[in-house]
């Protein structure tokens, strides 16, 4: 009758990669493939460490806002189009409050 049960504390918590945030991990995963593509050393450590320079600029940006922050700054800033456009939301161009 006595069972070790998982009750996770956090339901809607970022998606990550290892210990890092999707939103700050990708520009380094992008670029480490754009410069595995390239095809040479220097081209594949200039974009390692533009990729490194991004994520570090985007975790600093992040810092000490909501844990959504980024997706809600592609939102706003972002031109709506039927791939990106909520629908429970209004338009991003629409930014008057009510209320």
């Amino acid at each position: 009758m006595r069972t070790d049960t998982y009750i996770p504390r956090r339901l809607d918590d970022q998606w990550k990669i290892g210990f890092w945030d999707v939103d700050v991990a990708a520009p380094v995963a992008l670029m480490f493939f754009v410069g595995y593509l390239s095809g040479t050393r220097m081209s594949f450590a200039i974009c390692l460490a533009t990729g490194i320079f991004l994520s570090r600029w985007i975790s600093r940006l992040k810092a000490d806002k909501h844990p959504a922050y980024a997706i809600h700054w592609l939102y706003w800033h972002l031109p709506a189009s039927p791939l990106t456009a909520m629908r429970a939301t209004p338009p991003s161009h629409l930014r008057r409050m009510v209320g």
